[in-house]
């Protein structure tokens, strides 16, 4: 029978290190050197949920024709962006910048056409089916520049792990020979471009090097308009273009070359042809063979046969010769900021005025005649041609308004003399004034200027004619004889706003200059003097001089306005005070395209509502103007924060609009829903109404008074600015 040994805990301990010694002991050998550290993790966020991406190219490199091009991916913070792969949307291009030459009637005397960007990656679109009813399409077979999609090589694209990234490009540029032969040259600068797009955000780079030296300063360029001009009128997301993979002005560039064309319309798509084209909206026209002037707008034919009337853009810059609106030079430019002045290219000439501008053009070669070293004798440069043009509009920034005797006559209507006097300062002769041209009397002008039944703008201005001229002292005496003083006018704020005209002879052919000329000759310009309206506070029969006019808080930037419109926006082209006229009240106009068939002309009505500030459904329906962004026209602070956007300042405004429900009649809308109503009156729903009307605002008044009495609008409480300009996108 076996016996059975009871251990305690601790002789159980010591036979098992015991027995452990002995098998240790028996091994032998070295317990061994630690293990080596493992490499650090790469920091890095995923590219399927990255909210922000940065395409940065680092190096490329040619090598028997084959390109090679290093790049990175970071997010906001600087962190890498990890995970590319084929499978997502990534495509690159490649062009040269060419020095192009055009032969002329002396084959040794080529002209020059400067650098041009021509693409490698090209392909031939033959027309697809012509829209019907639509005039001036020409299809033929064109050109299109494009690009290599990573997805169709396996492996062109390599992802280092980090964040850096390699890509081969398929095509090789040093044997392109269809469908345009292209004849690479490592003196010459290159550029790769690529654009990557992702369900949530899009990303564009651009990499310029000189393949011979591999530099990549010091090199010959092409940038002449930074992305940052136009922004001046387009938000940055509404140039999101090609579906929104293309952000990059560069990209724009290299791709829309001077080959390149729209096959169902046969116009050229090359860049500075086609921006000048655009631009040059419903102003564009040529002359037929009879010497008619016919109108030639821009169009081209989009994806799936959609017309693009580009003659549909409704205030193109004006006057349009200021070039300088988009082709900014000084701190900051591009490197060929100032290229738009040295007489190389026709297309910029071509794209504004067709080939055919005037009756008796023949050539199509501009700047073999408007050039500034030989000009043909009668025309001048280019540059002289715009400067006549934009002269008179310089001349009158520097002449000035001046008011006197402001006071009442024994009938109670207001008095006042005025002056147009020259940069000196001196009176300019009546013969030069445009003697229809007007001032425009207001007052409450810190508030919002007379009730349109106290005194409508068509009873406030006074043309010059009305009144009496001093020829000794060249002064008019106006008088107010329409409209009456308000009963309480002590301690009010009064505006005189000129909108008075100066004459000029318009340039051209012949013309050595461009001055003030008598308003009686045939043809002149009449451009408005530029000049603040003047301020001032009532005091029984005049002018109080001991107080100060108090001003009206800053709703709109008035430079913002006039960077898209330049000094031409409508009429009175005197600034922007478009709301001494156009006020809240002001009467309704019949518009048969809008529901119930009246529109309010208020100011804000105006500025919110016209097509040509909403273009993604209006007009052209291009997208390219979204004016949900409220900052593109209201005034900011320094931090971009809306300050011009504040309910609640102005509870005894009514508006006057016209009910869509009963053919346009008149109803009176409550201060806040007023301004709402300004872009939302059509689109409004039952429960918006519900809203409004629940936190005391009125839509259905039955006149301004009514309106007053029943108002008690809490919209502030909530919808403070950062609250709107959220709701707005912004």
């Amino acid at each position: 029978m076996m016996k059975r040994f009871n251990f305690n805990a601790a002789t159980k301990a010591m036979l098992g290190a015991g027995l452990l010694s002995l098998l240790l002991a028996g091994c032998g050998g070295s317990d061994g050197k630690d293990g080596e550290d493992g490499k650090p993790g790469v920091v890095g966020v995923n590219i399927d949920t990255t909210p922000t991406l940065k395409a940065s190219f680092t190096n490329a490199t040619i090598d028997a024709g084959k390109v090679t091009v290093d790049f990175t991916l970071e997010n906001a913070n600087g962190v890498a962006v990890l995970g590319l792969n084929k499978t997502h949307d990534i495509r690159f291009g490649i062009a040269q910048l060419t020095h192009v030459t055009e032969a002329t009637d002396d084959p040794a005397k080529p002209a020059d056409r400067g650098y041009q960007w021509q693409a490698y990656i090209n392909a031939k679109k033959e027309p697809g089916t012509a829209p019907s009813g639509v005039d001036n399409l020409n299809p033929s077979a064109q050109f299109q520049a494009n690009v290599e999609a990573a997805a169709k090589c396996d492996t062109c694209l390599v992802d280092h792990g980090d964040g850096n990234y390699s890509y081969t490009y398929q095509a090789n540029i040093a044997n392109v020979t269809e469908p345009l032969a292209i004849t690479y040259s490592a003196e010459a600068t290159q550029r790769a471009t690529l654009e990557l797009e992702l369900p949530q955000l899009a990303a564009n780079a651009h990499f310029d090097w000189q393949p011979s030296t591999g530099k990549t300063e010091g090199i010959q360029t092409r940038n002449v308009v930074s992305i940052t001009a136009c922004y001046t009128c387009h938000q940055p997301e509404s140039l999101a273009l090609h579906g929104g993979r293309r952000v990059d002005i560069e990209n724009c560039a290299s791709c829309h070359t001077a080959t390149s064309g729209d096959p169902e319309s046969g116009n050229s798509i090359e860049f500075t042809y086609m921006i000048h084209a655009i631009h040059k909206g419903g102003e564009r026209h040529t002359f037929d063979e009879t010497g008619a002037e016919v109108p030639a707008p821009y169009k081209i034919v989009g994806y799936g046969g959609k017309v693009i009337d580009y003659g549909k853009v409704g205030f193109p810059l004006k006057p349009a010769a200021d070039c300088t609106a988009c082709h900014v030079e000084g701190a900051g430019a591009p490197a060929n900021a100032d290229l738009f002045k040295a007489d190389l290219s026709n297309q910029a000439c071509i794209g504004c005025h067709t080939e055919k501008p005037s009756a008796h053009h023949s050539s199509s070669d501009c700047v073999a005649c408007h050039n500034a070293t030989e000009p043909y004798n009668g025309t001048g440069s280019a540059a002289k041609r715009h400067g006549d043009v934009l002269k008179a509009y310089t001349e009158t920034k520097a002449m000035g308004i001046k008011f006197t005797n402001v006071g009442v006559n024994d009938t109670g209507k207001i008095t006042f003399d005025v002056q147009v006097v020259d940069k000196d300062g001196n009176a300019i002769d009546k013969a030069f004034v445009n003697q229809s041209s007007r001032v425009v009397v207001a007052w409450d002008s810190d508030k919002d200027y007379p009730s349109y039944a106290d005194a409508s703008y068509s009873n406030r201005r006074i043309a010059l004619s009305e009144g009496t001229y001093n020829e000794a002292n060249k002064t008019y005496s106006l008088t107010g004889t329409k409209f009456s003083l308000p009963a309480d006018a002590n301690g009010k704020t009064f505006e005189l706003w000129s909108t008075l005209e100066v004459c000029f002879n318009n340039g051209g052919y012949g013309v050595a200059d461009v001055a003030m000329t008598d308003c009686s000759a045939d043809s002149v310009s009449k451009v408005a003097v530029k000049q603040a309206p003047y301020h001032f506070v009532w005091k029984d029969t005049g002018v109080d001089n001991t107080a100060k006019a108090a001003t009206r808080r800053d709703i709109i930037d008035a430079t913002k306005c006039q960077g898209c419109h330049n000094q031409e926006i409508h009429h009175y082209d005197n600034g922007v005070n478009c709301q001494t006229c156009h006020t809240s009240d002001k009467t309704l106009k019949s518009d048969a395209n809008y529901p119930g068939g009246k529109i309010p002309t208020s100011f804000a009505w105006k500025a919110h509502e016209r097509e040509g500030h909403y273009l993604k459904y209006a007009g052209v329906q291009s997208g390219t103007v979204l004016k949900t962004d409220c900052a593109t026209c209201h005034t900011v602070d320094k931090a971009n924060v809306i300050t011009g956007i504040t309910l609640g300042r102005q509870p005894n405004r009514t508006w006057r609009y016209g009910d869509i429900n009963n053919n346009g009649a008149d109803i009176w809308v409550s201060s806040d829903a007023g301004a709402c109503l300004s872009c939302h009156q059509k689109y409004l729903s039952d429960a918006t109404k519900s809203h409004i009307e629940t936190n005391g605002g009125i839509l259905n008044g039955s006149s301004a008074a009514d309106v007053q009495t029943r108002a008690s609008e809490s919209c502030a409480t909530c919808h403070t600015p950062a609250q709107l300009s959220k709701v707005h996108g912004n």
